[in-house]
């Protein structure tokens, strides 16, 4: 990790950084892994990051009674949780989400950036009526320049979210993005598996895992 980025845990919750981790990514980042071994892998971090996101929401106590007859002193959300995904690229993290919580209310907004102008352009949303009264995690698995983050965040907070009340979970996170998105939306919450070194001049994540959605969905431009 560079000096440049420690600062930056400050602001988001960082996985730590375990051998296996690593491995992982060692595997997604390799542009020569295959699509199997690409999914299989990045939904292995998407569970870790998840969980991750779950922890920073509120608990409350909650008592149970055991198979034999004792009490544990447990704890439970204090609040309704929904999932929302930025398509498409956010559904790879849905689909997860979708497992560990088979019950989740989920949203989605389609925010795309404009090529020429590098602005999000909003195209399409459905969140669930009562989404105000949620605590929410949003989920993309870039946070690059942090413009379709901050447009997310922007129209979750239209519809009635409390700011404090977003969870921002990711697989990369640019600090550029991260420092975007602390700037705008200082109570929202981030949890990432990497902090990148930085951007380039077209705003690729360096080292960077390439075009996440095209790899997961098997879109691959041509080489």
């Amino acid at each position: 990790m560079t000096t440049e980025t420690r600062p930056l845990q400050d602001a988001v919750h960082l996985l730590p950084q375990t051998e296996q981790l690593r491995a992982l990514h060692t595997i997604i980042r390799d542009r020569h892994a295959d699509r199997a071994d690409f999914v299989s892998n990045a939904s292995r971090i998407f569970r870790q990051v998840l969980e991750a996101g779950l922890e920073q929401l509120p608990y409350e106590p909650h008592e149970v009674q055991t198979p034999v007859g004792r009490t544990y002193h447990g704890l439970r959300l204090t609040s309704q949780v929904c999932g929302v995904s930025v398509v498409r690229a956010g559904d790879s993290i849905e689909a997860e989400l979708r497992v560990m919580m088979p019950g989740i209310r989920l949203g989605k907004i389609l925010i795309q950036r404009d090529k020429v102008t590098k602005l999000p352009h909003l195209y399409y949303s459905a969140l669930p009526l009562d989404i105000a009264d949620r605590h929410v995690l949003l989920v993309d698995p870039m946070l690059a320049t942090g413009g379709t983050a901050l447009a997310a965040i922007q129209l979750l907070l239209d519809k009635g979210v409390p700011e404090e009340h977003i969870v921002f979970v990711n697989l990369l996170s640019a600090p550029e993005g991260i420092r975007a998105v602390r700037e705008r939306y200082p109570a929202v919450r981030m949890v990432t598996s990497s902090i990148e070194e930085r951007l380039d001049e077209n705003a690729y994540m360096q080292p960077g895992i390439g075009d996440f959605g095209d790899r997961y969905f098997g879109t691959d431009a041509p080489q």
